[in-house]
């Protein structure tokens, strides 16, 4: 039997395997061409060639195992050697930043956005350092493969590689901070729509054993713990210390736990840490005694509790409560690119993302995507009695309107969603569905002022979608009611400052 065959790429004009005059070798039934440039290889039927020979089907299957292992690992080998070679040639885009987007998430949206432009052979290899990812594709009409290169090393490093011009996009699972605007002025206002752009969102659970009775925590109640002045778990809970599972000091994730919940106090010195996401949540659902915090994608087995604050109730991260930013613990996932980028790659990447193809990536990788959909809620109990009538026999889609402070001015994700929401109702429009508007204020004026704020947004919105041709049914404020986060943070506050939409059949 024939278990292999070997070849040397002849392609020495375009591709560096050639040049090398490496020997390749080739699993029977495989495609028999140069794993780098794809061109057909030229077989070694000398000595040094792969034989043929009738042996037993024991010592087939032993060498075919031992084979393959061997072939895979030379396959990858030279994959990855090449890389470098392509990627300083080819290199269409380059990406730095959040690890929470680059681990997973990019590699897929980075194929997809290959595939999207009629690319083939496909596929995502280790780069040159741990956190590093390349990902090939032969775009059509090249001989050679191109590709997208993604360095996730933090937050942080979005902007620092943007300012020494080493990549194209920063990725960042935190929106950039006012001395970083500063540092990046040179290549626009990294705040304007043009530089900032919503990825999709992610919740921040927090988590413990499956078998664990506590079903729900305040932000307050969650930070005694993590800091450690909260050691057992109150009577309803399991019997026993509370065991601290947290991600560690370069993880994106606890940067921004650390900024939403521990209010600036030091983590347990008790606390187990963590590299890796996967693993942490396996260790919490292995402890009765256990208690973790993680992004959604990540919470497997484990259980997510729901989480309060100051003044409103307790929420579970779901795909509509992260979606809505109602849950406390909800985050924003960015790109932040140049406003007129050099690289010609940039703005297509970008506007691929954003749209539904690119968000139903986002959505497979476990995060909340931008998307919209109807979506059935269980009211407060302390919902205002309009706002239950109103919203009787209706349902809530999958995104609010949010506003700068102190003004009826939306913020850069409200005007990209805008599109969407325009989107879905115009595939509705035969069905006779009446769209209902709510405005929301946070508490920082005084009740005539909130609830002439709220209605004032309101009215905005219902301006924006008269202009398109929908005319909403319902538009109404309902000033600092409803709050979804606690006025007493600036986060909070933002959170609250909305435009609620629903439809209605």
């Amino acid at each position: 039997m024939v278990i292999a065959r070997q070849g040397r790429c002849i392609n020495s004009a375009n591709c560096p395997v050639s040049k090398s005059k490496e020997v390749i070798t080739v699993a029977e039934g495989s495609a028999f061409h140069c794993p780098v440039c794809g061109q057909d290889l030229k077989e070694i039927t000398s000595k040094a060639g792969v034989k043929h020979s009738r042996i037993t089907l024991a010592v087939a299957l032993v060498l075919l195992i031992v084979f393959g292992f061997a072939v895979s690992k030379s396959w990858t080998s030279l994959q990855a050697r090449a890389a470098g070679s392509i990627g300083a040639r080819n290199t269409i885009l380059r990406l730095s930043g959040s690890n929470t987007i680059g681990e997973s998430l990019m590699p897929s949206l980075a194929e997809a956005f290959l595939k999207s432009r009629g690319a083939t052979n496909i596929h995502t290899i280790a780069g040159d350092k741990p956190q590093e990812k390349i990902v090939l594709g032969t775009l059509p009409g090249n001989s050679l493969p191109s590709s997208i290169r993604i360095a996730a090393h933090g937050s942080s490093t979005a902007f620092t590689s943007l300012a020494d011009k080493s990549c194209d996009i920063g990725m960042a699972s935190r929106q950039i901070k006012p001395d970083e605007v500063s540092k990046l002025s040179s290549l626009g206002n990294m705040l304007a729509p043009a530089s900032e752009h919503v990825l999709g969102l992610d919740g921040i659970a927090v988590i413990v054993n499956a078998s664990n009775p506590v079903r729900e925590l305040s932000k307050d109640e969650i930070m005694r713990i993590f800091t450690g002045q909260t050691t057992a778990w109150p009577s309803s809970g399991p019997h026993g210390a509370i065991k601290i599972y947290a991600r560690d000091d370069k993880s994106g994730t606890y940067d921004t736990f650390k900024s939403m919940v521990l209010a600036g106090k030091p983590l347990a010195a008790s606390a187990r840490r963590f590299e890796n996401s996967d693993e942490l949540s396996d260790a919490v659902a292995h402890d009765p005694n256990g208690i973790g915090f993680i992004g959604l994608p990540f919470v497997h087995n484990a259980k997510p509790i729901a989480v309060s604050e100051k003044g409103t109730g307790a929420l579970l991260p779901t795909r509509l409560t992260v979606a809505t930013e109602d849950y406390s613990l909800s985050r924003r996932l960015y790109l932040y690119t140049p406003a007129t980028p050099a690289n010609k790659f940039t703005g297509p990447f970008v506007e691929f993302v954003l749209s539904k193809q690119g968000q139903d990536v986002v959505a497979a990788n476990g995060f909340a995507d931008q998307n919209v959909a109807p979506e059935s809620q269980k009211l407060a109990n302390d919902a205002p009695v309009e706002y239950k009538q109103l919203t009787r026999k209706a349902e809530r889609l999958s995104l609010d309107f949010r506003f700068q402070a102190g003004v009826s001015v939306q913020d850069n994700k409200a005007q990209v969603d805008l599109d969407r929401v325009v989107a879905l109702i115009a595939d509705r429009k035969d069905s006779g569905a009446k769209i209902l508007l709510f405005g929301f204020a946070d508490s920082t004026g005084s009740p005539a002022v909130n609830q002439s704020l709220s209605l004032s947004r309101a009215k905005l919105i219902e301006d924006l979608f008269t202009q398109r041709g929908i005319k909403p049914a319902v538009v109404t404020g309902f000033g600092s009611q409803l709050p979804v986060a606690s006025n007493d943070t600036v986060e909070g506050r933002e959170k609250n400052r909305r435009v609620e939409i629903w439809i209605q059949n």
